[in-house]
């Protein structure tokens, strides 16, 4: 095990050439960072589980009954243990000789069995109520966390010339404000990752988890190697836009269409203009060029600026997603009322992997829905708000955007 340990925390990997740990001690004139502190995140990960959990049950789950959103869920289908052994041994979605054959042994229609495996697979969709409190809580912590990261940042000499976060690098020292900012961001990255298992279970869930794991490593290196002041420009970038999705998911749960359509346009703008202009200008510029200019390259160097740039092809991905809701959002409003968060299924990157929509009607059954179900087609086009709700980033987003970053 020592012989692993040295072997991890070789000097020549994380630190520049001619600096060693021992110089980066703790003394009585400066504070460097240090590996064990990053102990801390983990008992401050369950403190912000725990306080996630009171949040979400005595404060948002109250403002979300204020706001009248329903507390239950899908209708619940009818009890039948045949159907219910089939869906959770065999398959949620059956063919048709499936159900035919299902047809013949309950002695049920075909369309009544389609419904209750409809019904069914509803049923494992948390309801809007839940999805509201879960935004709400990612919502109340990126405010603070980002207003905490811009009154410590206006007071510091990088934040107006990035060229400071590399001068006298590596001996920089760190302050109660940057340690402070550092656990707090890394703690509630890693909730995120746990959590992930037990939130709503959304279709980028790979994704998602890559991001956290990207972010969580990011923190973690800039952290050992003290790179924290380059560290501190890039968390609070990201939380600016994660504010705004959040909030016009929100939104959308309340039913607030039009107030949802303009923090949408706004979360667009920022997230945008912040992934795909200021990051890559601001940030990328100074890890990659004036970093090798002051410093130079080491082993470190490369892993961190790879996992940047893994970052900001996330930042594409999400960016040509947002844009494509836009611009389907766009297309349909002008037909109909304009909801960015409910456009097309195909679309949706955060709808539950275990949700379906009703299964498309084959044509010979169109006449008879439209005949006995009229507003069914102007309701399905619209989209329902209860239906999907938006995430990310930190998720991403609702019912049709993209994926929470950081």
């Amino acid at each position: 095990m020592a012989g692993i340990l040295a072997w991890f925390w070789n000097e020549r990997f994380w630190l520049p050439h001619n600096v060693t740990w021992a110089d980066l001690k703790n003394t009585e004139e400066a504070t460097f960072p240090q590996a064990e502190d990053l102990y801390l995140a983990l008992p401050l990960a369950f403190c912000i589980f725990m306080i996630r959990f009171v949040f979400e049950r005595f404060i948002a789950r109250p403002c979300a009954l204020g706001l009248k959103i329903q507390a239950n869920g899908p209708q619940k289908a009818q009890p039948s243990a045949i159907l219910e052994k089939v869906f959770t041994a065999i398959t949620k979605h059956p063919d048709e000789k499936r159900l035919e054959g299902l047809s013949k042994q309950l002695d049920w229609d075909v369309r009544t069995i389609q419904r209750w495996f409809r019904q069914r697979r509803n049923q494992e969709k948390p309801s809007t109520l839940t999805r509201f409190c879960e935004s709400m809580w990612r919502f109340t912590f990126y405010l603070y966390i980002f207003t905490y990261g811009v009154r410590f940042l206006k007071k510091t000499s990088w934040l107006w010339n990035t060229r400071e976060c590399w001068y006298n690098y590596p001996y920089q020292p760190l302050t109660v404000d940057l340690h402070y900012y550092y656990m707090v961001e890394l703690s509630f990255y890693l909730s995120l990752l746990c959590s992930q298992f037990t939130d709503i279970r959304r279709k980028d869930f790979l994704i998602m988890f890559v991001h956290h794991l990207a972010t969580i490593s990011l923190i973690t290196f800039s952290y050992v190697n003290n790179m924290a002041r380059v560290g501190t420009l890039v968390m609070c970038l990201h939380d600016a836009a994660d504010i705004l999705l959040e909030a016009a998911k929100m939104a959308n749960y309340a039913k607030c269409q039009r107030l949802c359509n303009l923090i949408f346009v706004l979360f667009s703008l920022v997230f945008i203009s912040s992934r795909l202009g200021v990051y890559p200008i601001w940030i990328l510029n100074t890890t990659l060029f004036e970093s090798w200019e002051i410093v130079g390259p080491y082993p470190s160097w490369w892993v961190f600026n790879f996992l940047l740039l893994l970052l900001q092809l996330l930042h594409s991905f999400w960016s040509y997603l947002i844009l494509k809701i836009a611009c389907r959002a766009i297309s349909r409003g002008k037909a109909g009322k304009w909801n960015p968060l409910h456009v097309s299924k195909d679309d949706r990157s955060d709808i539950e992997s275990s949700s379906d929509e009703d299964e498309v009607p084959r044509p010979t059954q169109k006449l008879h829905n439209s005949a006995t179900n009229g507003t069914g087609g102007a309701n399905a086009a619209n989209g329902a708000n209860g239906t999907n709700g938006a995430n990310g980033t930190n998720g991403y987003l609702a019912g049709a955007s993209c994926s929470d970053e950081h």
